[in-house]
């Protein structure tokens, strides 16, 4: 669980979107994240000139959430040659631990017993204690 939450927080951080907010007056009308936010239909744009007189009220508000862009990358060639031996005998070790067992042969898997007619051990009185 503590890991798939590291995932997510690692995710969300490297993420940038843009948040937009429509208000006419003081009301906020719209908010979208991905998309352009619908206006309410008084932006200046869409009445026309000769109505136009005075200042819209209409405003549009954009955020802009910048995500982390510069990522460290490291390689196998920037580790110290300790720091490269123990990475590859942990690999090494890690391989070789699970290693398959061999095929084994079993010499009697068809055969099948006789069929008993009396039981042998009650007959002799030979019993394991």
């Amino acid at each position: 669980m503590f890991s798939i939450a590291l995932a997510i927080l690692v995710l969300l951080s490297t993420v940038s979107f843009t948040i937009e907010k429509h208000y006419c007056g003081d009301v906020l009308i719209d908010v979208s994240i991905f998309t352009e936010a619908e206006n309410c239909g008084m932006a200046p744009s869409e009445i026309e000139p000769s109505k136009l007189i005075k200042k819209s009220c209409c405003k549009d508000e954009i955020e802009f959430m910048h995500g982390q862009d510069v990522l460290k990358f490291t390689s196998f060639d920037d580790f110290d040659l300790e720091q490269q031996l123990i990475f590859t005998s942990f690999i090494y070790s890690y391989i070789n631990l699970y290693e398959g067992l061999p095929k084994q042969i079993i010499p009697h898997k068809n055969y099948s017993p006789p069929n008993l007619v009396t039981d042998i051990q009650v007959l002799d009185q030979v019993f394991v204690i």
